[in-house]
């Protein structure tokens, strides 16, 4: 972050250019200042053992550990044919569990006559499994102990000898000592770090300097020392973020835009008299928030969270029509064509006459409501951009063809963007336009996200909050499946879909991937042989309609679909014609058929915690309970076991986001799938560290405020720069 000469220092000047490339190419890390902060992910104590019995399946893993035996089999093979193949099995220990380790061929003789019983090293592979077993197999290792007479070995273990070994997240072409080798050779750069925070706020909060910091992460002789050096990292982590997004929400201020306030007996007064029940408590407070920053003058920039079915759109309907009865017009941008033509319908459903503008038997208020994709007809698309550039819309619903440049508007007021369609910065700029003045911005998103990601993630928008569902939601019941263990439970699982279509009802079947030549899963030499590929919506649909669903009528939808075909099947699906939808998550924004009642997922342990709650609120949205079944193959004790059994466990989509960050990098969630660039967030963890992010953001909004331009903290600002390079830039510019 504090890139000054010293740090900016390529590697391969310091390190060679074989090393530098590896860590370039697999960790991301190009100068000294990268390495110098890549801090180790946990630190092995000397005699204190690793928890075996915790491994990760599939991950990449450092363990410390004890040989208990080792014992070389011979056997015949193809490269072997007489009996001449070697395999040496390795049993270690660490006092919790055991692993086994194995080498093959001419990779048997070294660890052969090093690994003996009673041998503690360090070993690093990848988890797989072999015979229901856990094994690494042709582990890279390190000797910890070794005689005083080996020069060589003396010298490794002295570079051990300090009290704590760090252990750096790695990967199976740089283990994690060959990484604290490469830190130990940079080190003395770290005294030249220049310091992002200011000295006021570091003293007041006892934080000790940067250098410090760096060096007692890296190389700590106590475990005050990590706890020292954490405290600080993650305050520059939370406040370098929260300055960046302060920057942000300070200049939003210094944008005009035009306030919208509805007329008192306008559209929105008429829509309101419409509507068949009365708005929820949540809505109505939700509601008020927005018009709220409607009606000030610069843009409003809101984060609209609510659970699946709990009235988000109606919401957002509400404000757009204010706008509207403001003499504005407002555009819903969706993620998908399937979704935007399922907004377009239900929003003139709901609006009745209302959306008949300038037509015969439209109501007095009335506007026109239209739709744009980039699949419509030339006509339909020239009228429906007449429309919007003069005016005679008042609504526009559509995909990103409404960013293109041909879309004029005749007075754009309010953007919705559904599913927190993270805009890239040319995006948004392109929208803002088309107004002409910035038009106001509300993000929706289905995907509970707990408030400390909402300040970090989203922290340049203010939040709003549906908790409750409106009444007469059914509730869902969610069982996992253990089709390996108890394939009799799958069985049952169809007959429980038969029962339901018998009732009158309908089912989703989910699976992870299509199975057309284009998504064959790539096999790579390291893929475990005993892992089948993800099970495929045309493989399952057939399955199931010539053996446990014959008889019933079963049809398939995915994205590579031609979208009037898609549009077909979800049609005749909605009037009931289907029983059974076998699918991919193309599913799982937004498709409301009450009449679902079943969703049966497969593989459920390649879906993410929050899609599968996503995807379960696709069903009970009617008056009938739901029922979702999480069919699995992985084993009891399993982490993906543990993932699956919490979503069946509840229904509160705010607990399972919680869970999901506890069990995923926060990496993933603060957007590195978006952005590309490696996360900012290395020490801070952004459930535990809440508090810090509160206090973080309200120092850097005080900042900010006094010196927007931060003139008076030249280090902070170098910081900013390391943190703002091109692609986070874009990343924070989504809101």
């Amino acid at each position: 972050m504090d890139l000054v000469p010293a740090l900016r220092e390529p590697l391969k000047k310091v390190l060679g250019p074989a090393t530098a490339k590896v860590m370039a190419e697999h960790l991301g890390l190009d100068t000294v200042g990268d390495l110098l902060h890549h801090y180790p992910r946990r630190y092995e104590e000397r005699g204190q053992l690793t928890h075996l019995a915790d491994l990760p399946m599939d991950e990449h893993v450092t363990v410390v550990a004890q040989v208990a035996d080792a014992r070389l089999h011979s056997f015949a093979s193809a490269k072997a044919p007489r009996g001449k193949g070697q395999r040496l099995e390795v049993t270690i220990t660490d006092g919790s569990g055991r692993l086994q380790l194995v080498f093959f061929g001419n990779g048997v003789h070294k660890p052969h006559k090093e690994l003996l019983p009673g041998t503690r090293a360090m070993f690093a592979g990848k988890v797989s499994l072999f015979n229901r077993r856990l094994q690494l197999a042709h582990p890279a290792y390190e000797l910890l102990r070794a005689s005083a007479d080996d020069e060589e070995g003396a010298e490794a273990v002295e570079s051990w000898a300090g009290a704590l070994i760090p252990l750096y997240p790695a990967t199976a072409k740089l283990e994690s000592w060959k990484i604290a080798k490469a830190v130990q050779t940079v080190l003395p750069s770290a005294q030249e770090a220049l310091d992002p925070l200011p000295e006021s706020l570091r003293e007041g909060r006892g934080l000790v300097p940067l250098p410090e910091a760096l060096l007692k992460i890296h190389r700590p002789h106590t475990k005050a020392d990590i706890a020292d050096a954490r405290a600080r990292l993650k305050w520059d982590e939370a406040f370098v973020l929260q300055v960046a997004l302060a920057r942000r929400r300070h200049a939003e201020t210094q944008v005009p835009a035009v306030p919208r306030t509805p007329l008192p007996d306008g559209l929105l007064t008429a829509f309101d008299a419409r509507l068949p029940f009365t708005l929820t408590e949540g809505q109505q407070r939700v509601s008020r928030e927005i018009f709220t920053d409607l009606a000030t003058d610069h843009p409003m920039h809101r984060l609209l969270q609510g659970e699946v079915g709990s009235g988000k759109t109606l919401v957002a309907l509400r404000a757009m029509l204010a706008v509207v009865d403001a003499g504005g017009q407002a555009a819903m941008l969706a993620p998908t064509e399937v979704l935007a033509q399922q907004h377009h319908r239900s929003v003139t459903e709901m609006m009745g006459e209302l959306a008949e503008g300038g037509m015969l038997g439209g109501a007095e208020h009335a506007t026109k409501v239209v739709l744009l994709t980039g699949s419509m007809g030339t006509a339909a698309r020239r009228r429906a951009l007449l429309d919007l550039a003069t005016g005679e819309a008042g609504l526009v619903i559509g995909t990103h063809a409404l960013i293109e440049d041909k879309v004029q508007f005749h007075d754009l007021g309010l953007v919705v963007v559904d599913e927190q369609h993270r805009f890239g910065v040319e995006q948004r700029d392109a929208l803002r336009g088309k107004g002409k003045q910035p038009p106001h911005l509300l993000v929706m998103t289905a995907t509970p996200i707990p408030r400390t990601v909402a300040m970090t993630v989203f922290g340049d928008l203010e939040t709003s909050v549906l908790d409750q569902l409106p009444a007469g939601r059914s509730p869902i019941a969610s069982h996992v499946v253990p089709a390996a263990d108890k394939p009799h439970f799958l069985a049952r699982a169809w007959e429980r879909v038969r029962e339901e279509v018998e009732n009158g009802h309908q089912t989703y079947v989910v699976c992870p991937r299509i199975g057309d030549d284009e998504d064959a899963p790539k096999k790579s030499a390291e893929d475990d042989a005993e892992k089948r590929p993800p099970l495929a919506v045309l493989d399952v649909a057939d399955h199931l309609a010539k053996g446990p669903l014959q008889g019933l009528r079963v049809e398939v939808l995915h994205g590579r679909m031609h979208p009037d075909d898609k549009d077909a099947v979800m049609r005749r699906f909605a009037a009931g014609e289907t029983d059974v939808l076998v699918a991919t998550t193309v599913i799982e924004v937004g498709v409301n058929v009450p009449n679902a009642t079943a969703m049966v997922i497969m593989d459920a342990d390649r879906f993410g915690v929050s899609q599968l709650h996503q995807l379960r609120g696709r069903v009970g949205r009617g008056s009938a309970a739901g029922l979702c079944l999480l069919i699995t193959e992985m084993p009891e004790a399993s982490p993906a076991r543990g993932r699956l059994d919490a979503v069946a466990a509840t229904l509160d989509g705010f607990e399972l986001s919680r869970v999901d960050l506890e069990q995923r990098r926060e990496g993933d969630v603060l957007g590195q799938a978006q952005s590309g660039a490696r996360t900012s967030l290395r020490v801070l963890a952004v459930i535990e560290d809440e508090e810090i992010i509160a206090e973080a953001r309200e120092e850097a909004t005080a900042v900010v405020a006094a010196d927007p331009e931060l003139a008076a903290f030249p280090a902070l600002r170098t910081a900013l720069d390391a943190l703002l390079d091109e692609e986070r830039e874009q990343y924070l510019e989504k809101g």
